[in-house]
């Protein structure tokens, strides 16, 4: 049943050196940097994102994720879940608005994966990149790089598959759209969406918790992607793998890294959810064909390397 969650709504990363941060997510990316708050922080977000920002980059000693936020289609709702997480077991903190530049309050919880999450309603909307809101041109014409639209998903590793999968089905009103399982009926994969997407956030269970493995970024086109590959190799930019396709969601990909070792993903594509759709299946033996359809084998970078 849907809880009033819309959609991911940002995600804040943590990065070694901003410069060098900036020039990678919005020279190469091509988000659009909004804003520097007095922490020091830079807001960005893809041109069809109509809030003010999706993308957090935060220096730091250390990479990795600090937090993913969902909005919530009212402060009533936000209200109302903070009691549901608070009955659910989960640590809650209320961050006050403005904590991020034009975001209202937030209620984060920490969820049994080891992740923090928050859940807000209210932002400021700038509306699309250059675009006007009354009959808009298709497309900004100053768009940079790869010309990434939105922020999309995350993928996390983890512990507590089974609990975080109650705490997000109970409370936060997701859907199951594709799970991984071992034949002893272990579940080690699953994949939750909030909408019609074939995921709006991902787990794989992992020995240790709150791992970050890739934040996720939507072109158009199977060309868009190809030329997402080109730009990496034109920047010398770090490459895990692709262009190929996922088995599981059917979306064509590529992941690569930020100068401070966090993986991000670009693809198009991909399957659609409704809430009377079963989850679909795929066996733990099959790992290597559902995450890289072509290849059917998983480098040793994709399980091992995360923030």
């Amino acid at each position: 049943m849907k809880k009033g969650v819309m959609r991911p709504g940002h995600i804040q990363i943590r990065v070694l050196d901003l410069d060098e941060a900036l020039a990678h997510y919005r020279d190469l990316l091509g988000l659009i940097e909004v804003g520097r708050d007095s922490q020091g922080r830079a807001y960005l977000k893809g041109w069809t994102e109509v809030d003010k920002f999706s993308v957090v980059l935060r220096e730091a000693d250390t990479a990795g994720m600090d937090f993913m936020g969902f909005k919530c289609v009212s402060e009533t709702v936000v209200d109302s879940l903070r009691e549901e997480l608070i009955a659910f077991g989960c640590s809650v903190t209320d961050v006050p608005a403005g904590e991020l530049d034009g975001c209202g309050r937030r209620v984060r919880f920490t969820a049994p994966s080891g992740h923090d999450f928050e859940l807000f309603a209210t932002k400021e909307q700038t509306g699309k990149w250059g675009l006007a809101a009354r009959n808009p041109e298709a497309w900004p014409r100053d768009l940079k790089g790869m010309k990434a639209t939105r922020f999309d998903h995350c993928l996390l590793y983890g512990t507590n598959l089974d609990q975080t999968w109650d705490l997000f089905r109970d409370v936060l009103g997701f859907d199951m759209a594709e799970q991984v399982m071992t034949p002893d009926g272990k579940r080690v994969g699953q994949f939750l969406t909030a909408s019609m997407k074939a995921h709006d956030l991902a787990f794989i269970d992992h020995a240790e918790p709150g791992k970050f493995h890739h934040a996720s970024f939507f072109l158009e086109t199977w060309e868009d992607v190809l030329r997402a590959a080109d730009l990496i190799s034109m920047t010398d930019t770090s490459i895990d793998i692709g262009p190929t396709r996922h088995g599981l969601t059917h979306g064509k990909t590529i992941y690569f890294f930020d100068p401070s070792g966090n993986r991000n993903e670009v693809f198009c594509g991909g399957d659609y959810h409704y809430p009377d759709h079963p989850p679909v299946t795929w066996d733990a033996d099959q790992l290597g064909k559902a995450i890289f359809y072509h290849d059917r084998v998983l480098n040793e970078r994709f399980l091992t390397v995360l923030t």
